[in-house]
């Protein structure tokens, strides 16, 4: 439960900074395509930083085995793999980069299904 209510808040945390800087202080410096890219990136961060905080409450009522507990680590895999992707492509222009985005998309769905397994089961 702990740890996937720190992980959640460092998150939002990191997602309110980034939205800052990517506001302030990549305006004018990136192309507006790539500063759109940079909000995708901190939107689904801060989506799910909030799906890490309930993941976090829910997984302090079950075991710690429990699907909610696989849906936190996937969910975290899911904003390294999907918004880092994007801040690191808005950075670079690497455009290959973007081949990782939906590797994080993939594991976002799969943590939302495990979230719904689990609740039909335990809730």
């Amino acid at each position: 439960m702990k740890t996937f209510i720190m992980i959640g808040a460092i998150n939002a945390f990191l997602a309110v900074a980034l939205g800052a800087f990517g506001a302030h202080g990549l305006e004018g410096r990136v192309a507006p395509k790539y500063l759109e890219i940079w909000k995708t990136g901190v939107q689904y961060q801060m989506f799910h930083a909030v799906g890490l905080l309930v993941i976090g409450l829910l997984a302090g009522k079950f075991s710690a085995g429990s699907l909610f507990t696989t849906a936190g680590w996937l969910m975290l895999a899911g904003i390294v793999l999907f918004s880092g992707s994007l801040y690191v492509l808005s950075l670079t222009k690497i455009s290959v980069l973007g081949a990782i985005t939906p590797l994080g998309g993939v594991a976002f769905l799969a943590a939302w299904v495990l979230i719904i397994v689990g609740a039909s089961k335990h809730l």
